[in-house]
């Protein structure tokens, strides 16, 4: 069955001297504030397309990762990534750095790779961002 997730915005003000809140709206767990400076500049305290972006990719990886590896018989015991977004004014978001750090009991480090790099193709939001240059540093942890 499909699921739709919603988040609202409400912007006032033109791009550069104005500032808006993103809503969570399906999960109700917040409203965060966004601005131009924070998105191109220092964040001050604020949030930005790029970091919810980052937000959606690492929980997405991670899920990804930790289905491929149990259903390869080698549940992880922990999965943390890091998703680091990069964002050029004037040009966009201008690639994606995935960092991920795995205990995986009983995988050779080749099938970790394997498994990291499959999970980087196949995640769900990565195939929505599959016009951006996506990168991946997988560590299997002992």
């Amino acid at each position: 069955m499909a699921t739709t997730r919603t988040a609202t915005t409400q912007w006032k003000g033109a791009l550069l001297d104005g500032s808006g809140t993103v809503s969570l709206d399906s999960s109700g767990v917040g409203s965060y504030e966004v601005s131009w400076p924070s998105r191109a500049e220092a964040a001050n305290g604020k949030t930005s397309p790029e970091e919810l972006i980052a937000a959606a990719h690492s929980s997405c990886y991670s899920m990804a990762l930790s289905h491929g590896l149990a259903g390869a018989g080698t549940p992880p015991e922990s999965v943390d990534t890091k998703a680091d977004v990069t964002f050029q004014p004037g040009e966009g978001i201008t690639g994606i750095v995935l960092s991920v750090k795995a205990h995986v009991p009983g995988i050779s480090a080749e099938d970790f790779q394997t498994a990291a790099q499959d999970a980087k193709a196949n995640c769900p939001v990565s195939k929505a961002l599959a016009g951006v240059n996506i990168t991946l540093n997988a560590e299997l942890l002992s």
